[in-house]
């Protein structure tokens, strides 16, 4: 089996060091490069083509958010692991939207930190126990819908379409957010026109909007 090769990128010598003595433990991992700047850590994942980076948010010469937007643009096979000290929600939620696979605090003990590392190398998505909890209660509060009382003859995911259309947001948008085709999302919005009794997006809008949205 090839080993996991992971580029290190954060400002802290002492973190680093650390963190690649901690890897150094591990027999399937290979560190194969140390950033210290977020423009040098995209420099690096681009030369060096890593399977993960360890990416921190706050260094110099550029944020860990923007170097995380760069790898995931350029390089979108590159697997991202945040490992700061930030669990702010603008924080998670940012690095989350820039690409990051995973978020895990400094403070994390070596055998969590060792866990979310392979997990994330290998594909999944993983978070620190506060921060996925935080997630979850933000998807949760953003799938909110319109209350069955207000459109009886829509069913729930037409409920839920129809709040996004009132949101602004596209059928494109819609089906990947709820992750469904965007034939499926059609078909809704199609049947929600039909039940509403309306002609197009922008009165279904003004219906939404009527009711309350």
């Amino acid at each position: 089996m090839n080993p996991l090769r992971i580029l290190i990128a954060d400002d802290h010598p002492l973190f680093r060091k650390g963190m690649r003595t901690l890897l150094e433990s591990m027999s399937e991992i290979e560190v194969v490069g140390q950033a210290a700047t977020g423009p040098e850590a995209v420099e690096m994942a681009t030369a060096l083509q890593p399977d993960l980076v360890l990416m921190d948010l706050q260094m110099p010469e550029g944020s860990g958010l923007a170097a995380i937007r760069r790898i995931s643009r350029t390089s979108p096979h590159i697997r991202i692991l945040v490992v700061t000290l930030f669990e702010d929600d603008d924080s998670v939620f940012a690095a989350v939207q820039a690409g990051a696979r995973g978020y895990i605090l400094k403070d994390t003990g070596e055998e969590e930190m060792m866990r979310a590392i392979r997990a994330v190398g290998d594909g999944e998505a993983i978070f620190s126990p506060a921060i996925a909890t935080r997630l979850m209660d933000y998807f949760s509060a953003s799938r909110a819908v319109i209350p069955a009382e207000v459109f009886p003859e829509l069913t729930e995911r037409e409920r839920e379409i129809l709040s996004r259309i009132a949101r602004g947001e596209t059928n494109a948008q819609i089906a990947e957010q709820l992750t469904i085709s965007l034939k499926t999302v059609r078909n809704h919005v199609t049947n929600i026109y039909s039940k509403l009794q309306v002609a197009d997006r922008a009165q279904a809008v003004i219906r939404a909007r009527e009711a309350g949205l």
